[in-house]
């Protein structure tokens, strides 16, 4: 069976983690998590960075930064992971559902200005497989009606656009580094603040509501519970993991662009058949390789060739279901359980992601790709 996914060693992960340990600090915040977030700093141009548990914890820390309360209401795509939503939904905020992209499973950004109202508080994207939503448009609504901008950018590391790293474009960014990402350390996250006005605030959250970074810089002869916050930061081992990879973030996005290429040259003859589509890349944006989909015509065809696919030894999945069908949404949003979003669903029905990581091989990709052009013959 070829798996869908697969954790890898590249580097120096289990020397650095024995490192870690002998260093006699395990804990958060230490000597890898340091590395870490100055890497970040300095390679992508973010104001700020602080590791996380997860993403999820990123989201949960932009949300409290931006004091999202009762009443509230936050703007987030429909075809997302949970977290995107629940990390605002967690806040009292009341979500309300973008749709995708008919050509791509993105934010559909012209369909933003009329879902804002008075009570609008952020809008929430996320740059779906890495690719960026247009920006430019989403930052001129934001500064238009004052509002704050959450880049989810969990599958976009080293990811651009129009140059600009995503993840530095709006007021805060959050990065996933799970086992299905580019760049992994198992779980782990990473929060980037690219507002000044929110770089003290966000360490004091980061630290469980305490002082603590400021005492251990010498700014106060003591600290103390002086804010909200929880335990966001990951352990050392997590960190010094997550430095070996960052070391070889060039290696690693190599090979995937191989992978990419390999998949999209193989099945393009497919598209243009008219048989299924493959991932489309806006002129604003680059691609980083996270992933590789098809879109297949519905819902019978998608889950045929998903089975087709593990007969013949392929682990290959569909992803995200719409969240504003979920039972919990609707459950407490009654009134618009009748919200229609088609292109959401669209990618809910027909959208596929093939088997892709680091160690998989040129010749997996070609087998995969044998399989995929039999199933149409």
């Amino acid at each position: 069976m070829i798996p869908f996914n697969k954790p890898f060693l590249v580097g120096k992960e289990i020397q650095y983690i024995e490192d870690a340990v002998n260093s006699g600090k395990i804990s958060g915040n230490g000597n890898f998590t340091v590395k870490c977030q100055e890497f970040f700093e300095t390679n992508f141009g973010f104001k700020k960075a602080l590791l996380t548990t997860s993403c999820t914890d990123a989201l949960e820390m932009a949300a409290m930064l931006m004091d999202i309360k009762t009443g509230d209401e936050v703007i987030v795509p429909s075809y997302t992971f949970v977290s995107s939503a629940l990390a605002f939904v967690r806040q009292g905020a009341k979500i309300v559902f973008a749709d995708s992209r008919n050509d791509h499973p993105g934010i559909d950004e012209t369909s933003l200005e009329a879902l804002i109202t008075p009570k609008t508080k952020a809008i929430i994207v996320v740059h779906y497989a890495g690719v960026a939503c247009d920006m430019d448009v989403i930052m001129n609504l934001a500064n238009k009606y004052n509002l704050f901008v959450v880049e989810d950018a969990a599958q976009a590391i080293d990811s651009y656009y129009k140059g600009k790293p995503l993840g530095s474009i709006g007021h805060f960014g959050a990065f996933s580094f799970h086992e299905t990402k580019n760049i992994i350390a198992g779980e782990g996250g990473l929060l980037t603040i690219n507002d000044d006005r929110f770089v003290d605030r966000a360490e004091i959250i980061w630290e469980k509501g305490t002082n603590r970074s400021s005492f251990f810089k010498g700014e106060v002869d003591k600290y103390g519970w002086v804010d909200t916050g929880s335990s966001f930061l990951p352990s050392e081992l997590i960190a010094a993991f997550l430095y070996a990879q960052l070391e070889q973030l060039k290696e690693i996005q190599k090979k995937r662009k191989l992978l990419w290429t390999t998949y999209s040259d193989n099945l393009k003859p497919l598209e243009q058949k008219g048989l299924l589509n493959l991932p489309y890349l806006p002129s604003f944006a680059t691609n980083n390789a996270h992933m590789f989909y098809v879109v297949t015509q519905d819902i019978k065809q998608r889950d045929a060739l998903i089975a087709y696919l593990k007969q013949n030894g392929i682990h290959a999945v569909f992803h995200y279901l719409s969240l504003h069908k979920s039972s919990y949404y609707t459950k407490n949003n009654p009134t618009e359980s009748n919200k229609q979003l088609p292109q959401s669903d669209k990618y809910t029905d027909c959208l596929i992601r093939l088997p892709f990581f680091y160690t998989l091989s040129v010749s997996e990709v070609n087998e995969i790709s044998k399989v995929i052009i039999d199933f149409f013959k």
